[in-house]
């Protein structure tokens, strides 16, 4: 240890063990205060009572005739001690076995070949073996072969305050920690002291002001980290200054040399007391650093270009039902439509008679039925437009038609209405990317995570089959799909046009979402949960003192209200209230143009229809009264402007009932 502190090694940043079983032995007292890390091994327990007997006894002696009397025995001497109280208990116990322990008649030949072992010498080993003793170090037995077993070395590790117990080995239970006695709850001697807190550029948790020149030392900072920092500090009494860590990584241990690096790495070298950033809280930190409470809960997270908004289309009211479920509404019409019109032929109850009026002349009787296909396709029509119609079912299978295709009516048109407000009054985006199993099952979109980082991390060890396959591509991608920054992956992400997913945090994706440009969004849901926690170095006195801070500061909201602070209170890119809910919530004419396209088309088509019968009604009436076809037009034009087929207006009879005998007159006719 004197070397060690002649060549300056025993400052913060170095560990040490010492490698014998009296580590309270040796005088520590230059090394104690320069910060290094001494761990050792002490395997006697001044808190033993046989201890703490024997050493008053040691004490009540002279010095001068017992030269140490007035210090604490070494671990050297309490093995002696140990050994000849073995002994004692050996001889003793063969004294009363009365075996015969003298060498008469047996001297044995040292120079012997083979050698002629003294007879009373494995009796001698029998005893020893059985000896089971509590000595100065501990409890004394052996196993069969002759080793020590059942015995218990304390583990100590220097303070500076001095040596302090945090733990103990034995064969069974192995290495035992005792955590209340390793981390002390209390921050004495912090107060005159300026801690070193490490942390990130990385907004919002820690970002330069703009005008940083202007400002020294804390001031040049903003950011949530630098507030809760800040907090922190007030809590624990302390004085802190932040340092941004050198190489800008969070902290991941490298596979060949297995040295730490960022921030993690000035926590485990002694270069920083506190790490207040967003830094996961993982198993393999845990080993080397100690973590708070978390003070932000998160999850991996998936960060895409946001895509463009879909224009709606001339027929995007059709938008609320499938395309497959208005070709079978349309099959189901013209079904329905035939199906009523064939029960309507067979069944008797649909066949009127009908009879001359009074007073009229028995011309025609001739049974009539309403439900010809025609009328069979209007009543369809008319009950899936939920307009009725003039004629209804007077059958009971009819009945039955009719009942079953208005049920189904009510539910579609119900179903449609419901879905109709939602399609036409949101903008929705097309997102190529929703869920993790969207990127791992394509090759198109690249996508990769922050190198040195806990999300790096996450995927190289995860054993879950999806994760392992995401992780199988990104390390083996080229180029590499790995950022150095956050602010580098962000960037990727808004220049690759779509072509690249970066998986981080998702409080940091949350918001990025919020600031300008405005282009990216979080798809999904969360890859895993973690936290966020406050780190500090194994040992540190600090480690209780900001545990209880976070958990107090959670309890007022306080970390709540900094969260909304930096992420929602000075976001850039809205919350889809004020101006753009009102924009979204009102109809454009090419949310429903197709609707009138429709019933123009429709009116067209009614026209188109309207002439074709009236030619061919014409060219029919011009064939029955043998009369030109343009003769025929003209009637039935002069008939549709003025009501009358005559100039005088008066309607010929036999163009009122073509086929009655012309000899009738108009007195027979009334």
């Amino acid at each position: 240890m004197e070397q060690v502190i002649t060549i300056g090694r025993h400052v913060k940043g170095y560990h040490y063990i010492i490698a014998n079983l009296g580590f309270v032995d040796g005088d520590l007292s230059k090394i104690q205060y320069g910060g290094a890390n001494v761990s050792g091994f002490q395997i006697v327990d001044f808190d033993d009572p046989v201890v703490a007997k024997f050493d008053q006894r040691w004490e009540a002696l002279e010095e001068k005739e017992y030269p140490g009397a007035d210090t604490r025995i070494r671990y050297t001497s309490a093995l002696t001690y140990d050994a000849v109280h073995v002994m004692t208990e050996a001889f003793r116990f063969l004294h009363k076995q009365r075996i015969d322990m003298s060498r008469r008649g047996n001297s044995g030949d040292c120079l012997a070949n083979p050698a002629v072992p003294w007879a009373q010498g494995v009796e001698i080993e029998r005893a020893l073996k059985q000896v089971r003793v509590d000595g100065l170090t501990g409890n004394i037995q052996f196993d069969q072969y002759g080793k020590r077993v059942n015995y218990s070395v304390t583990v100590m590790e220097l303070k500076n305050n001095g040596p302090v117990k945090i733990g103990y080995w034995n064969e069974v239970d192995k290495m035992v920690v005792t955590k209340s006695d390793l981390y002390p709850n209390d921050t004495m001697g912090m107060e005159n002291k300026t801690v070193i807190v490490t942390t990130i550029l990385e907004a919002p948790y820690v970002m330069l002001k703009k005008n940083a020149e202007q400002f020294q030392d804390n001031d040049r900072y903003e950011g949530y980290c630098v507030d809760l920092a800040a907090e922190i500090a007030k809590h624990c009494g302390i004085r802190y200054q932040l340092r941004i860590v050198g190489d800008g990584k969070y902290g991941a241990r490298d596979a060949e040399t297995k040295i730490w690096n960022g921030m993690v790495g000035e926590l485990v070298y002694g270069k920083a007391d506190i790490a207040v950033a967003p830094l996961t809280i993982t198993l393999v930190r845990e080993e080397v650093i100690d973590f708070s409470k978390p003070f932000m809960s998160l999850g991996i997270s998936i960060m895409i270009k946001k895509p463009q908004k879909s224009k709606p289309g001339v027929f995007s009211f059709l938008d609320p039902l499938a395309y497959e479920i208005w070709m079978c509404i349309v099959f189901a019409y013209i079904g329905v439509s035939v199906v009523l019109f064939l029960v309507s032929r067979f069944s008797p109850y649909e066949w009127t008679l009908e009879e001359p009026e009074d007073g009229a002349l028995p011309l025609t009787t001739e049974s009539t039925n309403e439900f010809g296909i025609f009328n069979s396709l209007w009543f369809s029509l008319g009950a899936f437009m939920r307009q009725g119609c003039d004629i209804s079912p007077r059958s009971l299978s009819g009945r039955i038609v009719g009942g079953v295709w208005w049920f189904f009516t009510l539910i579609i048109i119900s179903s449609y209405t419901a879905n109709l407000a939602a399609f036409l009054t949101v903008e929705r985006m097309v997102s190529p990317i929703e869920s993790a199993e969207d990127l791992a099952k394509q090759t198109e979109i690249a996508y990769g995570t922050l190198d040195s980082g806990s999300t790096k991390e996450f995927f190289r060890r995860s054993k879950i089959a999806l994760f392992d396959k995401m992780w199988q591509y990104m390390k083996s991608a080229e180029p590499s799909v790995f950022v150095k920054k956050t602010s580098e992956g962000v960037l990727r992400v808004r220049k690759s046009k779509g072509k690249y997913a970066y998986l981080l945090e998702s409080t940091m994706n949350e918001y990025i979402e919020q600031r300008k440009p405005c282009d990216t969004m979080k798809v999904g849901g969360n890859l895993d949960s973690k936290g966020y926690g406050i780190a500090t170095p194994k040992g540190s006195t600090l480690r209780n003192a900001v545990n209880l801070a976070v958990l107090k500061l959670n309890e007022q909201g306080l970390l709540d209200k900094l969260k909304n602070k930096w992420w929602y209170d000075k976001g850039e890119c809205g919350s889809g209230g004020g101006e753009s809910k009102e924009k979204t919530s009102a109809l454009s004419l090419s949310n429903v143009a197709g609707v009138f396209y429709i019933l123009v088309g429709g009116l067209g088509l009614a026209m188109m229809v309207a002439l074709v019968e009236f030619c061919y009604k014409s060219r029919a009436e011009a064939k029955k009264m043998k009369m030109k076809f343009t003769d025929a037009m003209r009637s039935k034009a002069r008939l549709s402007i003025t009501g009358s087929t005559s100039e005088n207006g008066r309607v010929p009879v036999a163009y009122l009932r073509p086929g009655l005998p012309m000899s009738l007159s108009m007195t027979d006719l009334s």
